[in-house]
């Protein structure tokens, strides 16, 4: 079977292609190594399979449907590559709007025209808004995300369902809750924390540090993957919706803690304003996966803390 991955070199598409390979499938990656962060660290990524002769890498723009239409011979596709973060999509929603609303498209056209009928997406807890009621369920109401970011992952969604209902595309769409770990994009907390303490600076904590999020380790998230595509290998007229996450929320003040605690260094924090496209909190119910996926996070926050360090100290 051959797995299209879109997204490959990053830090959730690299893992995977691992896990992938691994497992014994094809592996066809696509990746624009978008200047997002370092080329070099996505380089690093994909080293270690890089030269598998069951992968097989593409470098391209997915807005370039061509490109796309070029591969043939594809029986799933994961669908992981989008221009991440919350507080860049505030400067630039037109980019986001373009690489993320409009590649989805053609990644569903592309589908469409290759009768390709197994098909998983990364979406993301921020389509959930700022809700008071938690945990965060899939049944709950997700019409007002506060970001460009989120309002591009909540149009993709739709558009999934709107090809899954006219083209009979099984589909599920992931809803990832903060996934960290080994190869961690480098804006996003932990890796910038630990970067920052490490080069003696001081760190951010935006707000009274109440705010928390559910802190998925990369492990758990690959495997919340990998048994969605077993669910959809296994069944017909799928369209689902799973929050991936760890049902354990980190406040930002405990993160902080838990970092400078494992690094053995005196804090040192500087307080900023939240920013408004932030939610204040993010719960995964994970109810559902577990009963329809089989899912089960294995990795405690703080060993997943201790095991991000031990790899940024080796390679960063």
């Amino acid at each position: 079977m051959k797995i299209l991955v879109t997204g490959c070199a990053g830090f959730i598409g690299s893992h995977l292609c691992e896990r992938l390979l691994e497992e014994n499938y094809e592996v066809v990656g696509i990746d624009n190594f978008d200047d997002f962060y370092s080329r070099d660290l996505k380089e690093r990524n994909i080293k270690s399979f890089r030269n598998n002769t069951s992968f097989e890498l593409h470098e391209f723009d997915l807005l370039n449907q061509d490109k796309l239409n070029e591969l043939e011979a594809i029986d799933v596709v994961i669908h992981l590559a989008a221009k991440a973060g919350v507080r860049p999509s505030i400067v630039r929603p037109s980019v986001y709007i373009d690489s993320n609303i409009k590649s989805t498209q053609n990644v569903l056209d592309f589908l469409v025209k290759q009768n390709i009928t197994k098909y998983v997406f990364a979406s993301s807890s921020s389509i959930y808004g700022n809700k008071s009621k938690i945990p965060f369920t899939e049944e709950d109401e997700c019409n007002y995300p506060i970001s460009p970011y989120a309002y591009t992952k909540k149009a993709c969604e739709m558009m999934n369902y709107t090809y899954h209902y006219l083209h009979q595309i099984d589909t599920v769409n992931l809803r990832f809750f903060t996934v960290f770990g080994p190869r961690q994009r480098p804006d996003l907390a932990i890796h910038k924390f630990v970067s920052k303490i490490k080069n003696n600076q001081p760190i951010e904590m935006y707000g009274n540090g109440k705010s928390a999020r559910d802190y998925t380790f990369i492990s758990d998230t690959i495997e919340g993957i990998c048994l969605s595509l077993d669910y959809l290998l296994k069944n017909k007229n799928v369209f689902e919706n799973f929050n991936i996450g760890n049902h354990y929320p980190i406040t930002l003040e405990k993160l902080i803690q838990s970092i400078y605690s494992e690094l053995k260094s005196t804090p040192n924090v500087v307080i900023k304003d939240m920013n408004k496209a932030e939610v204040d909190i993010t719960y995964a119910d994970i109810s559902k996966a577990r009963k329809l996926l089989g899912y089960q996070p294995r990795v405690e926050f703080e060993e997943g803390i201790r095991k991000f360090i031990s790899w940024h100290e080796k390679y960063i």
